[in-house]
């Protein structure tokens, strides 16, 4: 007779999965470095020369607006390096004084990259009205979920400062999603690339969204 496989113990499965989550968000947070490294390289040389790339329209809405790019992208990367840190049971039971201070540093990051997401995104959408829609509905839900987890840990309620943090990281995660569904979208011809943008924000955003929601009900979360 042939004895049927025992499932794992709960532990095991529970680290398998946070490996998992893991590795996906290392992943991401590489991927929204390269290209925010690629931009920088791409766009310097012009600002330098006082150039616009004509033939790049894509590229031309960073070079003309600089500065308006960089109030997103900058805080945005320090935001998605930073709250992984945040997020780590770990470091914030050992360092509370450096998980506070660091927390304030990055909530302000935060809400300044969704922020100017949105000032970038209404006006300067690349993938038109859809994209433009999608960077500010989920830009404001960021914010929200930033807002929130602040008046959360000043009410010293931590575990809902904590699932309001971990919604708001999961947006700014799905900024390296988009450049999948991008490529997928684009390389497979289902869409040319400019057409790829507002479905690609859609299905990143959301699936991330819902992500969140799953990983926080589904998942014990630490006390303290």
């Amino acid at each position: 007779m042939v004895t049927p496989p025992t499932a794992p113990p709960p532990a095991t499965v529970g680290r398998a999965k946070l490996s998992i989550v893991q590795a996906i968000t290392l992943i991401l947070i590489l991927i929204v470095l390269t290209f925010a490294v690629l931009r920088m390289i791409e766009d310097l040389p012009h600002l330098q020369a006082g150039t616009v790339p004509d033939d790049d329209e894509y590229a031309k809405r960073y070079v003309e607006h600089p500065w308006l790019a960089v109030a997103h992208i900058a805080p945005g990367v320090l935001y998605l390096i930073g709250a992984p840190f945040q997020l780590a049971h770990r470091i914030r039971s050992k360092a509370y004084w450096f998980h506070r201070r660091f927390g304030r540093l990055l909530l302000v990051a935060g809400l300044l990259s969704a922020i100017f997401a949105i000032a970038f995104g209404i006006p300067y959408a690349f993938g038109g009205v859809g994209e433009s829609v999608a960077a500010v509905v989920f830009s404001l839900w960021m914010i929200a979920c930033l807002v929130l987890a602040f008046r959360a840990i000043k009410q010293d309620r931590v575990a809902d400062h904590r699932r309001w943090m971990i919604r708001a990281f999961a947006i700014a995660l799905g900024v390296g999603s988009i450049r999948i569904w991008i490529a997928i979208f684009s390389s497979t011809g289902l869409l040319d690339f400019q057409g790829s943008f507002a479905p690609a924000f859609w299905v990143a955003f959301v699936s991330h969204v819902i992500g969140a929601e799953l990983w926080i009900r589904t998942t014990p979360q630490p006390q303290g």
